[in-house]
C-alpha cells in the first residue's frame, strides 16, 4: 500500500528513466511509490526499472504487452494506483520535460483542490521549447479545446497532474477510451463535467534532452478528433 503513487507511462525512455526516478526519490516524499507503466519498450526501459525496483521497493514496474499507447498506459496506471491504495496520485512524462521539483507543490495544492495541474500558460509558467511551431501548436490547441469543450483551464495539454483519490475515482478511469495522447484532454473533460476543483500552478516546461519524442502530426490530429468526439458523446448523454 502507498500513500502517494507517481505514475509514469514509458516507451523507449531508457536514457531518462533512471535519472527521473533518482530525482523523484531525492524528494523523500513520505509513503511514495513510483509506478512505471512500460509499453514493452524494445530499448530495455523495463529492465532498467526492474533492476532499480529490486533494490528499492518504492519503485515498481507495470509491464504492458497489449496494444501500445499513451492513453492505454495512462488508464492502466490510474487503475493500478487505485489498487495500490493511493490517497494521492501524480502523473508525469518520463522525458524530463516535467521537472520532479514541482511534485511537492502539486501535492500541496490538493489541500485546496481536487486536481492540480502543472501549467506553462499561467502567470509564472514558461514554455522553454526551442520550436516556435510546437509552441504555437500548443496555444492553438488550447484555444480549440476551450472553444469546443468549454474548459477554462489555460494549459489543457499538460500531462503533469496530481489528483486526490476521490477525484480520480470520480473521473472513472475504467471508462477512459483514448488510446493515445488525447487521454490528457479526455481526463480533463471528465473532471470538468464532474465539477472538480482544478488548480493550475506555474511550471517551467523544457525540451527533452535525450531520446526521441513520440508526439507527431498524426497524434496531434487524432487528438483534435477525440476532442470533438468528447463533445458529441456529452451531447448524446454518453459521458
Amino acid at each position: 500500500m502507498a500513500d502517494v503513487v507517481i505514475t509514469i507511462p514509458t516507451y523507449n525512455e531508457r536514457e531518462n528513466i533512471r535519472i527521473l526516478i533518482g530525482k523523484i526519490l531525492e524528494l523523500k516524499i513520505p509513503g511514495v511509490l513510483i509506478l512505471v507503466i512500460d509499453d514493452n519498450s524494445p530499448d530495455g526501459t523495463a529492465e532498467v526499472v526492474r533492476e532499480i525496483g529490486k533494490k528499492d521497493k518504492r519503485v515498481k514496474l507495470l509491464l504492458r504487452t497489449g496494444p501500445r499507447g499513451r492513453g492505454a498506459a495512462g488508464k492502466d496506471g490510474f487503475l493500478a494506483a487505485l489498487k495500490e491504495g493511493a490517497d494521492l496520485i501524480v502523473e508525469m512524462d518520463a522525458d524530463m520535460s516535467h521537472d520532479p521539483k514541482y511534485i511537492p507543490k502539486l501535492l500541496e495544492e490538493l489541500n485546496h483542490a481536487d486536481m492540480a495541474l502543472g501549467s506553462r500558460l499561467v502567470s509564472g509558467g514558461e514554455d522553454n521549447r526551442k520550436s516556435f511551431f510546437r509552441r504555437i501548436i500548443t496555444k492553438l490547441a488550447n484555444f480549440y479545446i476551450h472553444f469546443i469543450l468549454g474548459i477554462r483551464v489555460k494549459d489543457c495539454n499538460s500531462g503533469f497532474r496530481a489528483y486526490t483519490r476521490k477525484a480520480l475515482e470520480a473521473i472513472e478511469p475504467g471508462k477512459i477510451f483514448s488510446q493515445g495522447p488525447a487521454i490528457v484532454q479526455e481526463v480533463l473533460y471528465r473532471a470538468h463535467l464532474k465539477g472538480l476543483r482544478i488548480k493550475e500552478i506555474p511550471i517551467s516546461f523544457k525540451e527533452r534532452e535525450r531520446g526521441t519524442s513520440k508526439l507527431g502530426i498524426p497524434q496531434l490530429w487524432k487528438g483534435y478528433v477525440v476532442v470533438l468526439k468528447l463533445k458529441l458523446l456529452h451531447w448524446f448523454g454518453r459521458m
